[in-house]
């Protein structure tokens, strides 16, 4: 089947093995540093989360954000201690802790919308909102396909 394409092998891998992400991500954490934000790309995937619906289990931010459990509970201890979130005990089930954003936590949204929003142009100039569409289709299903 792949006889048929014609693509760069070493091209395909360098993208599907996260170096645009990384260099996205790379990019992003620059640009939180200079807006004056201290917080990780990986941070603002679960402050993004937790701005569209607060007070969540660790295990719903797992899912939303495709981290293992001890990632989350080492990237929700560094929050904590950065004063962005809070953990309290799920009033249903106490053994379960709820996500919840701090004041501080909640601040932060626009400036951060903002500067992910600039990042996100900057990477995407040049391309036409037709491959992007293309893009993102043939994206997710290279993620469907491998997920099995």
């Amino acid at each position: 089947m792949t006889e048929q394409f014609n693509f760069d092998i070493r091209l395909i891998f360098a993208i599907l093995n996260g170096k645009v992400s990384a260099a996205i991500n790379r990019k992003l954490h620059r640009n939180f540093r200079q807006g004056g934000l201290e917080i990780s790309p990986e941070q603002w995937t679960v402050l993004i989360f937790l701005w569209e619906k607060d007070g969540v289990t660790q295990q719903e931010l797992c899912n939303a954000t495709f981290k293992d459990k001890p990632s989350m509970t080492r990237l929700i201890d560094n929050m904590e201690r950065q004063h962005l979130v809070v953990r309290i005990s799920d009033k249903k089930d106490r053994r379960t802790n709820l996500i919840h954003l701090t004041r501080t936590g909640k601040s932060l949204e626009a400036k951060a919308r903002h500067i992910a929003n600039e990042t996100l142009k900057q990477a995407l100039e040049g391309i036409t909102p037709d491959n992007l569409e293309i893009s993102q289709e043939v994206l997710r299903t290279i993620f469907t396909n491998s997920k099995s």
